[in-house]
C-alpha cells in the first residue's frame, strides 16, 4: 500500500508542477511589459525612419519588454514562508 501512495504522490505533484499558479504580482508586471511593448511600438512609429525614438528607444523598450518583461511575469514567483 506504501508504493500505491508514493505513486499518487508523485502524480500529484507532477499535476502541481504543470499548472501555473499566477498571482497578483504576475498580473501587475504582465501590466507593466504590454505597456512597455505599447510604448515601443508608439515610439517606433515617431518622427523620421532615422531618429532617435525610431533606432534607438523602440528597439530598447521592446527587447525589455518581450524578452525580460514577459518572462519574468510567467515565472515570478513570491517567496513563500516555510511552514515547520
Amino acid at each position: 500500500m506504501n508504493k500505491k501512495q508514493d505513486k499518487i504522490k508523485a502524480k500529484v505533484k507532477k499535476q502541481k508542477l504543470l499548472f501555473l499558479d499566477l498571482a497578483a504580482m504576475n498580473y501587475m508586471i504582465f501590466g507593466v511589459a504590454v505597456l512597455t511593448i505599447i510604448l515601443g511600438y508608439v515610439s517606433l512609429s515617431k518622427g523620421p525612419a532615422d531618429s532617435f525614438w525610431s533606432l534607438t528607444l523602440a528597439p530598447i523598450l521592446l527587447v525589455i519588454g518581450y524578452c525580460i518583461l514577459v518572462p519574468l511575469a510567467i515565472f515570478w514567483r513570491s517567496k513563500k514562508p516555510k511552514n515547520p
